[in-house]
């Protein structure tokens, strides 16, 4: 169970705790060995691990052939990882994945923050956070590698350390490289045409305010 404590000692300190307990309810899970297992759209029923070990083993079978998700924030098991040797069993520590997966999901939200023109207000936050989560379910966010694409909370300003990211809901937190690999090679393009997409909500006139 993720709770106020362990969020206060493991979670990414940039990102608001009310955020991290949406987050986790949105789209993680309360099993720190929660292991979600894809191919394309659909899900592949595996096993339910009952120890750290097994879950490990279980990521180790699917990883590169599938998509698999692991762990309370239901971390993307492959990002950064080029053979099944190189996974490292933080994945299942339950503060381990929380602060792996928070600072990941700050990034993705900054870049959906970004998209929308950094907008502000009760409204906006709302639906910024709701796209970050679909970003970070699908791995994807307006056609482009979400966990690939770059920070936008790293300026050039940034790197430097003359100044920080200002985003409403974290600082800049540490991520893996861009050219990292994030999901096997079945899943790198969407589900659907991103040229086919809805309009997205238009924020313009809560900016404004």
């Amino acid at each position: 169970m993720v709770d106020a404590t362990m969020i206060k000692e493991c979670a990414d300190p940039g990102v608001k705790p009310a955020i991290i307990e949406k987050f986790i309810a949105a789209a993680g899970s309360n099993d720190p060995l929660m292991v979600t297992v894809r191919s394309g759209k659909r899900v592949v029923l595996v096993p339910k691990p009952a120890t750290p070990e097994a879950a490990m083993d279980l990521i180790r079978q699917n990883i590169g052939r599938n998509v698999v998700r692991v762990g309370v924030t239901q971390y993307p098991a492959g990002l950064g990882v080029l053979e099944a040797g190189e996974l490292k069993p933080d994945l299942v520590d339950a503060c381990a994945n929380l602060r792996m997966g928070t600072a990941l999901f700050s990034k993705v939200y900054r870049i959906v923050l970004k998209w929308y023109g950094n907008p502000t207000g009760e409204e906006a936050e709302r639906q910024v956070f709701e796209d970050a989560v679909i970003a970070w379910q699908s791995g994807f966010f307006e056609g482009e590698a979400a966990f690939r694409t770059p920070d936008p909370g790293k300026s050039e300003a940034d790197k430097s350390g003359n100044a920080e990211p200002k985003t409403s809901i974290a600082k800049e937190a540490e991520v893996p490289d861009v050219e990292d690999p994030s999901e096997p090679a079945e899943d790198h393009l969407p589900a659907a045409d991103p040229n086919k997409a809805s309009i997205r909500v238009d924020l313009s006139s809560i900016c404004a305010k």
